[in-house]
């Protein structure tokens, strides 16, 4: 079903040419085959990463107190429920595989959809996954080495093993993220629970001199690196034409996945303060391993190993299924691009998405080879465009009410419109940061956007003949 049905009753012209361009839906829309916690399992894993074993250091550094430190782990969180209470009323209202496209080309016009489904396509969402393969296939080399280039081997085989997979079966791969999400916040939890039984009562009141600079700036700061350890849930918007009965169950995915990872991060830090102390936490270098070894001993690289490789095997499944959805639905609305958007009846899965984002990751992981660490520094030069996109996002919301406004929501937004305007101003603020961050490298950014300007001429191309 295309994201501009012919009896879509919003009347603006920008909707209008949309309609025009978009070519009719495939003869077989994608069945809507995932529950509740399919989709919840899918988002949890997406968000713990490993992220909380090499952020939460980092994090300490900005704050002068314990209680600073878990508030700004609790202000992520809630931070995280606000957008999640945003994308509940766009998944519910608009449910499409295409998630964020189809937001974005609705709101802002096809040009801005197809924009950012090419750089969500080629860098960001291949980049992240390609990321999280390297990091699997580092810990993977510790339980099994294969040679100096055991790592890069590792995550290209986790790579096509994740990608056939989810070409056999969006079934096979929601039992494994399933089993790889529970298998991950078991282990987080066990962990964390042991290290607090193990700690000293008076750990937690070690402290140093304040860190230096304005409270405002070292908040701020701290911030970036607390929302990049929650980021990953809006990876629940590419699950709305899948799921079952969206209108009524995408609030609750969204809502009951971002309550899940709020408290096991929660947990996770507490246990952190209480096992090293603010003062130790900052001069961590390696928290969870310092962790593990607290808690398991002699056995604390493998034990860390396997929590590790579950959690990047988790991240990088969720990311390969709802990533796919994107190229997808391109190849379902844009005709230059249809051989994408053949739907896989046996497997209910894009077959042909699935295999073209897995051969762009390989490359990517083929890149960093090469390049050491190439990968790293193209997901962080991307990181503006991500956060502008997501700025178009939250502000989608009021543009879609107000254009759209007489179509059932089956959920909307409470308090708005200060709610996403709150999530839209914050979203600007990690924009700017992370274009601080980046430096003259947020250029590249822009570069990859640019890149993507030939496949709007291409569709204007066809549309004329």
């Amino acid at each position: 079903m295309s994201p501009f049905p012919k009896t879509d009753p919003c009347k603006a012209g920008v909707l209008r040419g949309v309609r025009r361009v978009m070519a009719p839906g495939p003869p077989v829309p994608p069945p809507a085959g995932l529950s509740v916690i399919d989709a919840a399992a899918m988002l949890v894993g997406v968000v713990i990463g490993i992220g909380i074993f090499g952020f939460p250091p980092l994090v300490a550094q900005h704050c002068a107190t314990p209680t600073i430190y878990m508030g700004m782990w609790l202000a992520g969180g809630l931070t995280m429920f606000v957008g999640a209470l945003c994308y509940a009323e766009l998944g519910s209202t608009y449910p499409d595989t295409g998630g964020e496209y189809a937001f974005l080309a609705r709101a802002w016009g096809v040009n801005v959809g197809m924009l950012f489904a090419w750089a969500r396509g080629t860098v960001i969402q291949t980049g992240a996954i390609a990321t999280v393969a390297f990091i699997y296939g580092d810990y993977a080399q510790i339980l099994l080495p294969l040679g100096p280039y055991g790592p890069a081997i590792h995550g290209a085989i986790a790579v096509m093993a994740l990608t056939f997979l989810n070409v056999a079966g969006t079934v096979q791969s929601k039992r494994v993220q399933l089993v790889l999400t529970g298998a991950t916040v078991v282990a987080l939890i066990i962990v964390s629970v042991t290290g607090l039984a193990m700690a000293e009562p008076n750990a937690i009141t070690a402290l140093r001199a304040a860190p230096a600079g304005s409270m405002a700036g070292n908040l701020g700061m701290g911030m970036v690196f607390v929302l990049l350890t929650y980021g990953g849930w809006n990876e629940a918007a590419y699950l709305s034409g899948e799921l079952t009965n969206p209108g009524r169950n995408m609030s609750r995915v969204l809502i009951f996945g971002t309550v899940v990872v709020t408290v096991v991060y929660l947990i996770v830090n507490f246990a952190y303060l209480r096992t090293f102390g603010l003062d130790g936490l900052r001069s961590a270098q390696a928290v969870g391993a310092n962790m593990m070894e607290f808690v398991a001993g002699p056995w604390a690289a493998i034990s860390l190993s396997v929590i590790v490789c579950c959690t990047a095997l988790s991240t990088a499944n969720g990311c390969i299924f709802t990533g796919a959805r994107v190229y997808y639905s391109l190849g379902r609305d844009v005709p230059a691009l249809r051989i994408l958007g053949a739907w896989n009846i046996r497997g209910s899965t894009p077959a042909r998405a699935l295999f073209l984002q897995g051969a762009i990751t390989l490359l990517l992981i083929l890149f960093g080879v090469l390049g050491r660490g190439g990968i790293e520094a193209m997901v962080a030069y991307t990181a503006p465009v991500f956060w502008l996109f997501m700025f178009l996002t939250a502000c989608a919301v009021v543009v879609l009410r107000e254009r759209d406004g007489s179509r059932a929501r089956p959920f909307s937004v409470p308090w708005y419109p200060l709610t996403p305007v709150l999530f839209a101003m914050s979203c600007l603020a990690l924009f700017a940061a992370s274009v601080r961050y980046a430096g003259a490298g947020a250029l590249l950014g822009l570069l990859v956007l640019a890149a993507g300007i030939p496949l709007l001429w291409l569709q204007k191309r066809v549309q004329k003949a």
